[in-house]
């Protein structure tokens, strides 16, 4: 008479084994795929796309192919071996960051801001990411032929309250105007310059595996503002943009840190994921984000929901990625959370060894997914 017990032991451990096998089998074919995505990515990208295309304006994978593919190699500069936010020059034994940016968002006022105090914090924020205090600006303005004067007097008047608050002086400027239809109603060019803070050493070459991501607040709401003031969809609640000044988040971060803050980057085009991106790609290490600490709206995750696209690579204009010594992560949180704006900062991930220069997610059922950066152009002009 066959031994029951004895059979139902022996068809558990052949279940056992054939769960480890295929368990093994995907573990397996897991590997292979990073492998493949990570030496893909050590590949610098190459321009060779025929006609420009709205993509190569979106901060994600056409534009830096149009950067590091033909802009860098063309200008041949050390500077931009590192490519950041801001190029530093050191004039007499002092550290001066620069930048320059151009905004041609539509519309040029949208809920919680507009074109002019846009232009004014973009451009100190990449500053301010450099570990630089934002000083000065200039300042081009592209006025459309027809442009209303009550318009341009709006947007003069926002250009000025927000270098108020940003703590930075318009010293220069020049003014075009073009044919009726050659620009919609007005672009803004502008160039800044700031000092940077001798507590700041910022490199993405010095993040290290165990090193902590930290975010400066909720994200995508600048981006979702936009695509509502355009009437791309109907949203029963009121998502208003994040422009603001970062350099008071940023001196106190600078504050409790010092040398223990690796680097900052500010996430406007392409997102958060963009940023953790092009930030693992530059230091040769991965990135572990947990996707349940990432701080968004209800109502920008229902408008990403509705787009089909993930917020993670929704513009922000008021939120940046600072990566930071393990032992320095709570006091960093505690400062940042002190300025205006900042309430929400949260620690979202952490570097890790491998994959090299790949960004995984962490989700909430408990799996991991690659983060690329963004493809195509879902949030058009938004900057």
């Amino acid at each position: 008479m066959p031994d029951v017990g004895l059979q139902s032991e022996l068809a558990k451990t052949a279940d056992e084994e054939r769960r480890r096998a295929s368990s093994d089998a995907v573990a397996a074919r897991e590997d292979r795929i990073l492998d493949i995505i990570e030496k893909t990515r050590a590949k610098r990208p190459k321009f060779r796309d025929d006609h420009i295309t709205m993509a190569h304006g979106a901060g994600g994978k056409a534009t830096a192919a149009l950067i590091e593919g033909l802009l860098v190699p063309a200008f041949a500069s050390p500077a931009l071996d590192v490519l950041g936010d801001a190029g530093i020059v050191t004039i007499d034994g002092v550290g001066l960051a620069m930048t320059t940016d151009s905004f041609v968002v539509k519309p040029i006022r949208f809920p919680g801001g507009s074109i002019g105090d846009l232009a004014v914090n973009g451009t100190a924020n990449d500053i301010a990411m450099a570990g630089a205090r934002p000083l000065a600006l200039t300042l081009s303005l592209i006025l459309e032929e027809g442009l209303p004067a009550d318009v341009l007097k709006a947007e003069v008047d926002a250009i000025a309250k927000a270098a108020e608050v940003a703590g930075v002086t318009i010293i220069a400027g020049d003014t075009k105007v073009v044919e009726r239809g050659a620009c919609d109603q007005m672009y803004i060019c502008t160039t800044g310059i700031g000092q940077v803070d001798a507590r700041a050493t910022l490199a993405p070459s010095g993040l290290k595996p165990g090193d902590k991501i930290l975010l400066s607040g909720r994200i995508g709401e600048h981006g979702t503002a936009i695509m509502l003031a355009r009437g791309e969809f109907e949203l029963g609640a009121v998502v208003e943009s994040d422009t603001r000044a970062l350099w008071p988040a940023v001196d106190m971060l600078l504050h409790a840190t010092g040398p223990a803050l690796r680097c900052l980057r500010d996430a406007t085009r392409g997102g958060v994921a963009s940023v953790l991106n092009e930030l693992a790609r530059a230091s040769g290490v991965a990135m572990l984000v947990r996707e349940n600490a990432v701080p968004v709206l209800p109502a920008v995750m229902g408008a990403a929901e509705l787009l089909g696209i993930d917020p993670m690579h929704v513009a922000n204009e008021g939120v940046f990625v600072a990566i930071v010594d393990p032992g320095s992560a709570t006091a960093a949180l505690d400062a940042v959370r002190t300025v205006p704006g900042c309430e929400d900062a949260v620690e979202i991930g952490e570097v890790k060894t491998s994959p090299t220069g790949m960004v995984l997610v962490e989700t909430s059922f408990g799996g991991k997914r690659v983060m690329d950066q963004l493809v195509g152009d879902p949030l058009p002009r938004i900057c």
